[in-house]
Order: C-alpha cells, then structure tokens, then sequence
C-alpha cells in the first residue's frame, strides 16, 4: 500500500512537471516571438532643394506725369487691354465728387430702366433675388479673406441691384418721368465735369499691379542669361517712382537663384530629360501661391568661384505672382510614389522557374511575406525608392496573377521565424 501510494505521488509529481514545463516554454515563446506585422500604404516622397532667389518679369511702368487725385480702375493682377483705361486722375476734390455722382446718377438710371422693363416679370424679380443672395455671399468671402479692394467692389453692386429690387417692388412709380430727371441731372454735371479729368491708359495689353518696387528697370528678362552669383548677390533697387503703377506685359515668368555648378548641372539636365516627357520640375513658393508652379530651366549663367546663376521660367498663375520679388521657394526634382513598408519587412526568395524548352533555372525575387487567411504568402515587388527605415515599392507580380498583387492594405510581415509560402499562421 505505501509503494503503491509512493508510486502514485512520484507519478503525479512527474505530470505536475511535465504540465508546468509546457506552460513556462509556451510563455517563453509568447514573449520572445518575433512575429509582427504591419500595413502596406500608399506613400509618396520628394527630392529637391530648398531656395532663394528673386522673381523677375517683362514690366513697364506707368508714371503719372501731373498733378491730381489718382483713382485706379483696375485690380492687382487685372488683365487690361491696349488703350483699356487704367486710372483716372482729378484736378481736385470737387471734380472727383461730381464724377462720382455722375457715376451714382448713371446706376440709377440703368435701375430704373430695369425695373421699367421688368415690371410685370415675375421670373425677373426671382432671378434678381438670387443674384443679390450670391453678391452677399461673395461680399462676405472676401471681408473674411482681407480682400477689401474686392470687397468694396462687389459693396458696389450688391448696392445696385438693392436698389433695382427696390424699384422693381414699386409698381406704382412713374419711371419714364424719373428717367427723364435723372438724364437732365446727368447732362448737367458732365457739363460741369468738362476738363476736370485726365484718363491714363495703357500703351499695350497686360497684367496691371500697383506694386513698384525698383527692380522693374534692374531685373530684366533679357540680363537674366548673363547674371553672375556676384551680381545678383549685390542687386539693388533704383527708383520707384510711380504712382500709377506698371504694366506686366507677356505670359513668362522667372525665378533666378544661385547654385554651385554641380547643382546647376543636375537640375539643368533633370529639367530637359522631363521636357522630353512633356513635364516639368515643380516650384513651390515659401508664401502668396498655395499651389505647385511647373518650371522649367531657361538659363545657366556664366560660372563663378564654383557657383552660377539658375533661371527657371514658368507660365502658369503670372496674375497671382504680380507682387512676389525676393522669394524663398521649395524645388522638386524627383517624385517617387508607391507602396510603403519597412526596409526589414523585404526578403530574398530563391525559385526554380521552367522555361519554354523545358528546362529549370535558378531565380531569386525580392518581395514580402503577407498575411492571406490564416497563411504567410510571398509576393514579389520591385523597389522604387530607399528611405530611412523603409522602401517605396511596386507589385512584380506576373500579369494575370491577381493572388501575388501587393496592394496598399495588405497585412505584411515585418518579422517572423522560418517563413515560407503557404506556411499555416498560428
């Protein structure tokens, strides 16, 4: 009886063993098991450089060559045509108030004959309705975005067509007699307006800006080939006498920015290799363009001390640009765009591949290890780009395979122990 009770304790102490053995090597291998996975995204990553250099144009300047009070007709960035009327300049401050009462007496008149014509339309009141909604709207946007040029603009004609409901409502009002008055007040105070204005034009079709720093005479298109790092280093403002304004006259653009030779070379022939390709490189200034600018190299000036001068040209967004002189900017050389994972998630795998004839050969792939159901299944890619830390990559499956396609979302295996295709994922 006591052999038989020392035998059943050494045997359940055996089991005991054997049942904590178990558990202590399966926490040993939860806590030391390498398996970890990550998802495959869509990732793009840019090459350039980040620069400062001065914007230039084909600019003329629009001097006031008299005396008077100045009233600009146009906006920053307004495209005028030749001859189109720029300013307006007063001899005093009575001329300017009777021009505008010319101006306020004319909208009156153009209400009133709408309303007269509109009278019995009710389509024309409802339409009327929605374009004094929309001019609120629009009012409000550029109160907000500090538009106030545009903004007292649109105050202007947010005031008429008020004032054309106004009279529309009225059913009752004489109109052609109130028309009649109001031509007579018009004749009369051009009569006494005769004299008292001088309009200034302009001698060609372009872009009209009210900024007028200096440079217009200075940074000219045709000295931006010859431009060494020194000169432009040096640059300076002459006068910028100009009440006016200027005249930007083309379609092209420039931004000049020193380079080492090195530099200039590689962007140079960067640039025309995407010509060919019918792109561009793209700039992005640091501030007053929230858009990417396509550019392309126009000059390579002379080397100096190892540097030159580099002129990009563009001929996109000119009327947003009116203002920008010296300019910091972000070029983009190189986009590379792809499935991101990390640089470890990659493994080797050799194959044995039948040919035609019959025969196998030895090939080895670069790809992953994704998780599909409860199964490790490799899928070759091709590496597009190196990073820190990761690649940007691309499928290499064959075509028709849809099985093999990396795609962004995949579940990829970052690290596990002894995989293979098909291996079961416990």
């Amino acid at each position: 009886m006591n052999k038989h009770s020392l035998g059943t304790k050494l045997w359940a102490a055996g089991m005991s063993l054997l049942v904590v053995g178990y558990f202590v090597i399966q926490a040993y291998r939860y806590f030391n098991d390498p398996f970890s996975t990550t998802l495959a995204y869509h990732y793009q990553v840019e090459e350039g450089a980040t620069l400062s250099g001065w914007v230039t144009r084909d600019e003329q300047l629009l001097p006031n060559s008299g005396d008077g009070i100045v009233e600009l007709r146009r906006e920053e960035g307004e495209r005028v045509g030749a001859g189109g009327t720029v300013a307006e300049i007063y001899a005093s401050r009575d001329a300017q108030d009777i021009h505008t009462q010319i101006e306020v007496v004319g909208a009156q008149i153009e209400q009133l004959r709408y309303a007269q014509e509109t009278l019995a339309s009710p389509e024309a009141a409802l339409k009327l309705d929605a374009q004094i909604e929309q001019s609120i709207l629009d009012h409000r946007r550029y109160v907000t975005a500090g538009q106030l040029s545009k903004a007292e603009t649109e105050g202007r004609e947010l005031r008429a067509l008020v004032m054309k409901r106004d009279f529309s409502s009225s059913g009752s009002e004489d109109f052609t007699l109130r028309i009649q008055e109001l031509e007579s007040r018009q004749k009369e105070l051009k009569r006494q307006a005769t004299g008292s204005v001088r309009t200034i034009t302009a001698p060609r079709s372009g872009l009209y800006s009210a900024a007028v720093d200096g440079y217009e005479a200075v940074l000219t298109p045709a000295s931006l080939s010859a431009l060494t790092p020194s000169a432009l280093d040096s640059i300076q403002a002459g006068s910028a006498d100009a009440d006016i304004g200027k005249l930007i006259l083309g379609d092209r653009w420039y931004y000049s920015v020193v380079m080492t030779a090195e530099e200039a070379k590689e962007v140079a022939e960067r640039s025309a290799a995407l010509e060919k390709q019918q792109q561009a490189l793209t700039l992005r200034f640091a501030k007053s363009v929230e858009r990417d600018l396509p550019v392309t190299v126009a000059f390579v000036g002379p080397a100096e001390d190892g540097k030159c001068v580099v002129t990009f040209c563009g001929t996109t967004y000119l009327p947003q640009l009116t203002q920008l002189r010296r300019q910091s900017a972000q070029l983009v050389t190189r986009t590379y765009a792809g499935i991101r994972v990390p640089k470890t998630a990659l493994r080797m795998v050799t194959t044995k591949e039948t040919a035609e004839d019959g025969t196998e050969k030895t090939v080895q792939a670069t790809g992953l290890y994704c998780v599909v159901g409860m199964e490790a299944r490799f899928k070759p890619v091709e590496i597009l780009y190196s990073g820190d830390g990761f690649v940007l990559v691309r499928s290499a499956a064959p075509a028709g395979n849809e099985t093999l396609k990396l795609r962004p979302g995949d579940e990829v295996i970052v690290l596990a122990r002894n995989l293979f295709d098909g291996k079961v994922l416990g």
